[in-house]
């Protein structure tokens, strides 16, 4: 991979002042430029000043909590990485956190270095995803045009741009994730992916073994393409196997 011509940019939320130290004095010593905010307040005050690459937000925190901000965050700014911390043993922030769209969760407490290599996992996700993107289809059913956007029914995948439009050329709304995922059934269409073909190239790192934010993605995705996501025809699930994109399969 190629290395990045400048260093991360890293934000770092919470409301510890003695992990916020730790984490900022961490990240700087691996080479990352870092920032580190008390408060949402002061988050928004950082990143209308420079965007990130990268945020690592606290969930719990006083005032306006991880979760609303990295809402903001994923609209204001899609291209920035989202890296949920928590306390919390629940697995109902988690399944938030990835339904707004954050690209890996940690709880605390919680070993450095896997902090850092799940970081830097995110990193050369977003790094990469344009040639990963661009590559070429592996059957030539899926495309159209130039071969870089893909019909995904009534909508349109750019990938170059690494957008989503709709019938009328409105943009829709993806996050960084559920565009990996468009992409990856863009270069495999008709051909059913389980879990682990789709955790190993759409997301790039470990999984649990009961984590479902693949189904959780896969909704999202049906609700934003499908003409009826309760009856899919373009994302298709294959039982007892995983998912399928199907061609024309919702065009109109």
């Amino acid at each position: 991979m190629t290395e990045p011509l400048s260093p991360a940019t890293l934000l770092v939320v919470d409301d510890e002042p003695e992990l916020r130290e730790l984490l900022s004095e961490y990240f700087t010593r691996h080479g990352f430029v870092v920032q580190t905010a008390a408060d949402a307040a002061q988050a928004r005050g950082l990143v209308a000043m420079g965007r990130p690459d990268l945020a690592l937000l606290d969930v719990n925190m006083p005032g306006e909590n991880g979760l609303s901000l990295a809402r903001w965050l994923r609209e204001a700014h899609p291209g920035t990485g989202l890296v949920m911390l928590t306390t919390a043993g629940e697995s109902v922030d988690r399944i938030v956190g990835l339904e707004l769209g954050a690209d890996d969760y940690m709880p605390k407490p919680f070993e450095m270095r896997e902090l850092l290599a799940r970081v830097r996992a995110v990193l050369r996700r977003l790094q990469t995803a344009h040639p990963v993107a661009a590559a070429p289809a592996a059957e030539p059913a899926a495309q159209r045009g130039n071969g870089k956007r893909v019909q995904f029914g009534a909508c349109w995948l750019d990938l170059d741009e690494r957008r989503l439009t709709g019938a009328n050329g409105e943009a829709i709304d993806i996050t960084a994730a559920e565009f990996d995922l468009l992409a990856l059934f863009a270069r495999h269409p008709n051909r059913p992916l389980n879990r682990d073909q789709i955790m190993e190239q759409a997301h790039n790192r470990g999984w649990d073994v009961f984590d479902r934010s693949i189904d959780l993605r896969i909704m999202r995705l049906r609700r934003k393409i499908e003409r009826n996501p309760d009856k899919p025809e373009l994302i298709k699930t294959v039982r007892n196997v995983g998912y399928v994109f199907v061609p024309g399969g919702g065009a109109i």
